[in-house]
């Protein structure tokens, strides 16, 4: 049963809050939106007059968060019709680059699945992520989505659909995709073509996010003898900084050039060698790495 008493009633919320802001970053893409649609969720479940009549307050959190962060990517996707050049998610990075307790990658809010979710509708996404992702019932779901629990079973048949052809076949786990990354910013680092080739898959995409704010590629470029060629451009003058990171859940770098400005690396890793390469440099996406290098 929900607490009644105020302070037990913080602390059962602080137990449910990581998993509500990963529902909410899941299904908006921003660290911020999903800041903003928890703490919503903290203040409406405080006007509830007595909680205490909230019988599963795991399931009633989750469908309000959903129920907002739906509300916040509907918003998101007027104004991202709008933004200049590629929309990236957020990252989110984490300094312990190596924890000796991760084996496989983090599913649930990889850069990958971040990326091919921006493929879906708003109601599949939300379908898709509740229900597959952090398991919600589907009815609870169609609560959320306005739709009827087999019309949202289809939602997220066709969602699974999408993820799934977007998804690594073979998947690196977590101490693999970290020597790869390392190798990758050594072969960039010494400019050696034929290395960073060796890491590359042959249909490799590379994606850049400026956000219009500072440089970044205009459009995704894909084949890995053209993304070779750009990230050895890059990656003179050598950078002042190259640190091996997680970031969402999987090995990436944070990266400061030669003027001090950051951006931080995703990779996508598909039987042993990088899909995907998704480069994050919108300044207001890295607020926590400008206050942290002063830049």
């Amino acid at each position: 049963m929900t607490p009644r008493d105020p302070e037990e009633l913080a602390v059962a919320f602080a137990g449910q809050r990581p998993r509500l802001l990963r529902i909410a970053y899941a299904t908006t893409g921003s660290l911020a939106e999903a800041e903003d649609c928890v703490q919503e969720a903290w203040l409406r479940l405080r006007g509830v007059a007595d909680p205490a009549q909230i019988r599963d307050l795991g399931a009633w959190l989750a469908t309000t968060v959903g129920r907002l962060a739906l509300d916040a990517l509907g918003s998101a996707r007027v104004r991202r019709e709008c933004y200049v050049g590629t929309w990236l998610p957020e990252p989110l990075v984490e300094h312990d680059a190596d924890p000796a307790d991760r084996v496989t990658l983090d599913e649930s809010v990889s850069m990958a699945l971040m990326v091919v979710l921006e493929r879906l509708t708003p109601a599949q996404r939300t379908a898709f992520v509740l229900h597959d992702v952090f398991g919600v019932p589907f009815d609870e779901v169609a609560g959320i989505v306005g739709r009827t629990p087999a019309a949202v079973r289809q939602l997220a048949a066709r969602a699974l659909q999408v993820v799934a052809a977007g998804r690594p076949r073979v998947p690196a786990t977590y101490a693999a995709q970290g020597d790869l990354v390392v190798a990758f910013a050594a072969a960039c680092a010494e400019g050696d073509l034929d290395g960073l080739l060796s890491l590359l898959d042959p249909d490799v995409t590379l994606r850049g996010d400026g956000g219009g704010k500072v440089t970044a590629l205009p459009h995704p470029v894909t084949g890995s003898r053209r993304v070779a060629a750009i990230l050895l451009a890059i990656a003179q003058p050598a950078p002042t900084e190259v640190r091996l990171v997680t970031v969402n859940g999987a090995p990436g770098l944070v990266i400061r050039d030669h003027t001090g400005r950051p951006s931080v690396m995703a990779f996508t890793v598909d039987q042993g060698r990088v899909t995907a390469i998704d480069s994050v440099r919108n300044p207001e996406k890295l607020a926590f790495l400008q206050a942290e290098g002063g830049a």
